[in-house]
């Protein structure tokens, strides 16, 4: 992206979102960073001299345009980067409508709904959209049910954006990283009842070195889909 680019991000406040948010932050472009709290806003603010917030909650999707309404959105979007997911493991005998509910706003939902709201913005800058996705939304294993069904559904989701908004020059990227060393594979870990070691799974600064290659990638070609696999 060549000058100034203006970055949506969801999830900059840890992990791969955090990893992501320092590099653009750190090469000069203007960064959006939502939030889910104005406190969450205010400690963002403060990690990223100079970005400015967008706050809402997106475990409750349904409020988010309303949300926005009482803020001020960028006038340019060259990027949305959606960045931020939750987890709750289970098997489907004992997952409970309110746990796959928290995972499908959150992960799905909320996601569509936040490019819903930036698409104006999007096709005029000819903006890209990532989606980090996860080898859930691939492949479903036993326990994953509820996250992988929401990640199935951001790779729907992901799929028919490119096809609807290529003609509007809009180019659309699913990431798929494998493990990731970030505290949401702490709790993961915690909830298989296996111990931690982060030194055996992906650094958050791989992925975002991916995710900024899709970013950066010449305007000739588009990264539809990504893998990004644990290589120890």
């Amino acid at each position: 992206m060549a000058g100034m680019a203006t970055h949506v991000i969801t999830g900059a406040g840890s992990g791969i979102g955090a990893a992501v948010a320092r590099r653009l932050h750190a090469r000069g472009d203007d960064l959006v960073l939502h939030a889910r709290d104005a406190a969450r806003a205010k400690e963002l603010a403060a990690a990223f001299p100079g970005a400015r917030t967008l706050v809402g909650d997106l475990a409750d999707p349904d409020r988010l345009s309303w949300a926005f309404s009482h803020q001020s959105l960028p006038d340019r979007v060259d990027s949305l980067l959606h960045i931020a997911g939750v987890v709750d493991l289970g098997p489907v005998g004992e997952l409970t409508p309110k746990t796959w509910r928290h995972q499908l706003d959150v992960n799905l939902i909320a996601p569509a709904e936040l490019t819903r709201l930036l698409l104006p913005q999007l096709r005029v800058s000819q903006g890209h959209v990532v989606f980090v996705n996860s080898g859930a939304g691939l492949n479903a294993h036993a326990d994953w049910s509820a996250y992988a069904a929401s990640k199935h559904g951001l790779k729907a989701l992901a799929d028919s954006l490119r096809h609807e908004e290529h003609a509007n020059g809009v180019r659309v990227t699913s990431v798929y990283p494998g493990r990731t060393a970030s505290p949401m594979q702490a709790k993961v870990h915690q909830q298989e009842g296996r111990e931690y070691d982060p030194s055996r799974w992906i650094d958050p600064e791989s992925v975002a070195t991916a995710i900024l290659m899709a970013l950066d990638l010449p305007r000739d070609a588009e990264v539809n889909d990504l893998t990004v696999r644990p290589g120890r």
